[in-house]
């Protein structure tokens, strides 16, 4: 709920997917936003929809997308709908000059996200992806410490992992296993965390090429289930990820430096959403014949009031208040390092398409 004498940001959400229920609910615990419309395909599903999940009765509900992007009142809206469908309702919210967080992966390809992109620009609008781990303020202090060059030192490698084991129904039914809807499949989902966490302890630098690792799993319908790959810069700097529906839940970041080492076992979803931790390690060794190591690791906490989530509509409603009523320029942090994670994601694929060929990443 917005506090008082703030501009609460009036956000409309496009479709009913499951994610939907838990940026709904951001919206709402922002102190800054608050829900003002929901829109299904139909009436009946996006009316059940708000009150299975106890929306304001002010809520207003709509039977199309079209409706809550034509809505006046409507300053920004959510976009969690199958990736193939980004492109044409990103476009036509801009086009509507409403400010925009679309679900990753935010394109099929570089290309589609490019025009969604460049329409968001021309209408002035903010653009994020919906990547919640970046705004929880761990990220911003293990940032900090990754740019310590006493304590972490020169970047050397980075190893990501993001898997989830996969009942049968979805294997068979989500949407993210489908050609015509998610038709990246892994790569798209579990892959784009994995390449973003990477990119992040990199610096957002682009690696020079990327290379897909053996064995990538496909389904019936050729959608990505499982697969690895590893990206190399110029400077000998080496990254790989695993990202996978078919192995358990595993949310991992290793960053290695010359002078220390961080480690994060939940960094997409926290074990616990107002207390999370990290490890690092600095200048470890060992003791005299090697029989122990000097110090180990220590643990750092870092406690927050609101969760990711919330966070994350908090930081994109703030800068949609700073456009629309202190005039000031979209952020362009966020569709930049969006579209280096894209292109990336890209690289992957074509390596996977060209049997695990060396494939160049070129901004």
């Amino acid at each position: 709920m917005a506090e008082s004498g703030s501009n609460a940001i009036r956000f409309g959400i496009l479709g009913c997917a499951e994610i939907s229920r838990k940026v709904a609910r951001a919206i709402s615990l922002s102190p800054n936003s608050t829900l003002h419309a929901i829109g299904s395909r139909s009436l009946e599903k996006a009316q059940t929809f708000a009150t299975t999940n106890s929306f304001d009765p002010s809520t207003k509900v709509y039977g199309s997308y079209d409706e809550v992007i034509d809505d006046p009142e409507v300053d920004a809206v959510y976009v969690p709908l199958p990736t193939s469908l980004h492109l044409q309702w990103v476009v036509r919210a801009a086009e509507k000059k409403k400010h925009v967080i679309v679900e990753k992966p935010p394109a099929l390809d570089v290309k589609e996200l490019d025009v969604m992109l460049n329409a968001c620009k021309a209408n002035g609008v903010q653009y994020m992806d919906g990547t919640m781990w970046m705004h929880h303020p761990r990220t911003k202090i293990m940032t900090d410490f990754l740019a310590d060059s006493q304590r972490f030192g020169h970047l050397k490698a980075v190893h990501a992992i993001f898997t989830f084991l996969a009942d049968d129904y979805f294997l068979k039914n989500d949407i993210r296993v489908k050609p015509d809807l998610d038709a990246l499949g892994a790569l798209g989902d579990v892959g784009w965390y994995c390449i973003r966490a990477i990119l992040w302890a990199a610096n957002y630098e682009l690696p020079k090429f990327v290379t897909a690792l053996r064995n990538p799993i496909r389904n019936d319908d050729g959608v990505l289930l499982s697969c690895d790959a590893a990206l190399h810069w110029e400077d000998g700097k080496i990254a790989t990820f695993h990202c996978s529906f078919l192995s358990h839940l595993t949310m991992d970041i290793t960053v290695i430096g010359t002078n220390g080492t961080l480690h994060v076992n939940d960094f997409l979803i926290p074990y616990k959403a107002s207390e999370v931790s990290f490890k690092t390690a600095s200048k470890c060794w060992f003791t005299d014949k090697a029989l122990e190591w000097t110090h180990k690791s220590s643990e750092q906490v870092v406690s927050t009031d609101l969760p990711q989530e919330v966070l994350m509509v908090k930081e994109f409603s703030g800068l949609v208040d700073g456009i629309k009523f202190r005039d000031l320029a979209p952020e362009m942090k966020w569709p930049t390092i969006s579209r280096k994670t894209q292109l990336v994601i890209d690289a992957v694929k074509v390596s996977i398409d060209k049997g695990l060929q060396a494939v160049e990443v070129v901004y």
